[in-house]
């Protein structure tokens, strides 16, 4: 039997679009604006971290420097969670897209490995970064 397709919790920074961009791909993916106030302006990275790893989402990021604060890498120890961001801040929404989806099945057998890890996702590919 093979495992399940893994869920991801998007950060606010990535946006609407990429989402429905993952979506369209065929992928599993919740924003942590549908699921705090204020389209999660107030909520701190640690607080949506730990409750989407609580609902076994791994989480998506532009921001590479939350695996660098022990405060928000404690929800990714907790949980042996695995954290997946972009290692450019600056592209385009359709290039971020492209380059999560380049990346899937490398994502996905990074999730099923487990962690706690972080992940870069780059153009070409995933490459460990955390511990």
């Amino acid at each position: 039997m093979s495992p399940a397709q893994p869920e991801f919790f998007l950060d606010r920074g990535l946006g609407r679009r990429v989402a429905e961009g993952l979506t369209e791909l065929g992928w599993i993916v919740h924003r942590a604006t549908d699921h705090f106030p204020d389209d999660a302006q107030d909520i701190e990275d640690q607080v949506w971290l730990a409750y989407g790893l609580d609902l076994g989402w791994s989480p998506l990021c532009k921001d590479g420097r939350i695996k660098g604060r022990h405060t928000e890498r404690a929800p990714l120890e907790t949980h042996r969670g695995v954290l997946f961001y972009l290692d450019n801040q600056c592209l385009r929404v359709a290039d971020m897209v492209e380059r999560f989806h380049g990346a899937q099945q490398s994502m996905y057998r990074a999730v099923e490995r487990g962690g706690p890890r972080a992940y870069a996702v780059g153009a070409s590919g995933i490459r460990a970064t955390w511990p």
